[in-house]
């Protein structure tokens, strides 16, 4: 008999032993806590277990934005914590259109390492502009995660927003000038 009006939580009797199973169906980490086996006999006979549901966490390293130059590798790394098993698979989407390893724009690749903790490593070879866009990271068995990539194509933004700071960023021959233009009293 379970007592709870929650529908997830099923008590299941093998009919060929004297065993009794809780069954929560789609547990969520709020389900956390000390449960209670009860045998109902005078005076009744309990075993109490402390049960931790643990979600997966998905993180893609360096996020929620990366900026990387034209001609570079983009190399985007999934990192799945938490999971009971390693998730049977990872896609990648670029602006919510799974990836296509054997395009014909080539140079895209994916590297999985399975275990306690599962890494995806995603790798563009010789970015260029229309590589920029959102990557999503999806695995099979948590939450997905994205982050926001920005290929610049050679120029030197005076300003760039990165991570919710203002960075400023100048040419070093800018600079450069401008400490001989303040030498030289012009």
């Amino acid at each position: 008999m379970t007592y709870t009006s929650d529908q997830r939580f099923i008590s299941v009797h093998n009919p060929h032993t004297e065993d009794w199973i809780l069954k929560i169906r789609f547990p969520q980490r709020r389900d956390s806590g000390i449960y209670e086996c009860q045998v109902g006999t005078t005076p009744p006979i309990g075993h109490r277990m402390y049960l931790s549901v643990v979600e997966p966490l998905t993180t893609i390293l360096g996020g929620p934005e990366l900026f990387i130059n034209t001609g570079s590798t983009i190399n985007l790394t999934c990192v799945v914590q938490h999971s009971p098993e390693p998730p049977p698979t990872i896609r990648w989407t670029h602006n919510d259109e799974e990836i296509n390893y054997d395009s014909p724009r080539g140079g895209v690749s994916v590297i999985t390492e399975k275990g306690e903790t599962t890494t995806s490593h995603l790798l563009v070879q010789k970015a260029r502009g229309p590589d920029s866009g959102r990557y999503t990271c999806a695995p099979a068995n948590a939450n997905p995660r994205s982050v926001l990539v920005h290929v610049l194509s050679g120029e030197h933004p005076a300003a760039m927003q990165h991570g919710g700071q203002l960075r400023l960023q100048y040419p070093l021959s800018a600079a450069l000038l401008s400490v001989i233009v303040t030498l030289m009293g012009c």
